[in-house]
């Protein structure tokens, strides 16, 4: 997970995240539920088939002790069941909420329990049998939260999917990769053969350079797409993500065009001439990719700039 995307989304949507996190506990706080597991358990329940985002419920006394179980349907084993008679007192959220009958909710923080980002909101109850004031405490993942609250749920479903098609598009460029190099490394062991003419050992380094550079190209981007479709957690919604994976690809295109082109005028130089325009209009193709490049990058960065600048 790349928490720094989760805060950033955070940050620019905090306000609505907040009040979407105390609406939903102010809808499900009720005096009944002070120190009754099956209750708090039922509402769980009920809580999670609407917010799946929603990750742990539990009530606290007074004093800021625990007086149910840690409810959840996603926690560790070794936290299910737990959690009663624990002193909460020194908890930030309680100490907040200890003063107030308003909901509290906490800035993001790391959870012991699902060692996630998550988000506290708690509200002081009255059970009017006891007269003593209790606390409904409910914690939110905080990457599922701004997934449900940007209507982003679903494509997360798919995620696994993706990825697997992914691995095998990368998986199809490394086998190319490897006939590749066969051909390059077959090709230099035929060069310390006998019978060769001069010509021949002159120009023969060009098929082997050819054939080492795509193996290079392709396998920078299988390279890209494993690490930005695969092994990275990528926010498509952000621009610079998808202006980074750009910029990846067309660097591994110019890298193979120009040492194609540097190719070329090299074996013209050293044979009848013919390659050496051909090597020369496309180092000019590169030059031409090179700077639509940098004009991309550059617009890209100010456009997104403008956009963040307008949502503050």
């Amino acid at each position: 997970m790349n928490y720094l995307n989760v805060i950033e989304r955070y940050r620019e949507h905090r306000e609505g995240i907040r009040e979407l996190l105390a609406s939903i506990l102010s809808g499900t706080a009720a005096p009944e539920l002070i120190g009754d597991s099956a209750a708090v358990s039922r509402a769980m329940q009920s809580l999670a088939a609407h917010y799946p985002f929603a990750d742990l419920l539990y009530t606290l006394d007074r004093n800021g002790i625990q007086t149910s179980d840690n409810i959840s349907s996603e926690i560790r084993p070794r936290y299910a069941n737990s959690g009663q008679g624990m002193d909460r007192s020194q908890r930030p959220y309680f100490i907040l909420a200890r003063d107030t009958d308003k909901v509290i909710v906490t800035e993001p923080y790391l959870s012991c329990a699902s060692n996630k980002l998550c988000m506290s909101a708690v509200v002081q109850l009255h059970d009017k049998a006891s007269a003593q004031p209790g606390y409904l405490v409910m914690d939110f993942d905080l990457a599922k939260t701004i997934a449900f609250f940007m209507g982003d749920s679903s494509r997360g479903r798919f995620q696994p999917l993706f990825k697997s098609v992914y691995v095998l598009i990368v998986l199809g460029l490394l086998s190319v990769v490897a006939v590749l190099l066969y051909s390059a490394f077959t090709d230099i062991a035929t060069l310390f053969q006998a019978g060769h003419t001069l010509d021949a050992i002159q120009l023969k380094p060009f098929s082997v350079i050819i054939f080492i550079t795509l193996a290079l190209a392709i396998f920078d981007l299988g390279k890209t797409i494993l690490e930005e479709e695969v092994l990275m957690q990528k926010d498509i919604l952000r621009h610079s993500s998808t202006r980074r994976t750009i910029t990846r690809f067309i660097a591994a295109i110019l890298i193979a065009v120009s040492i194609e082109a540097l190719m070329l005028m090299f074996k013209g130089a050293l044979s009848n001439g013919v390659e050496t325009l051909q090597g020369v209009w496309m180092m000019l193709t590169a030059v031409g990719l090179l700077a639509g490049l940098g004009l991309y990058v550059y617009f890209g960065a100010r456009a997104e700039a403008i956009l963040l600048g307008l949502r503050k």
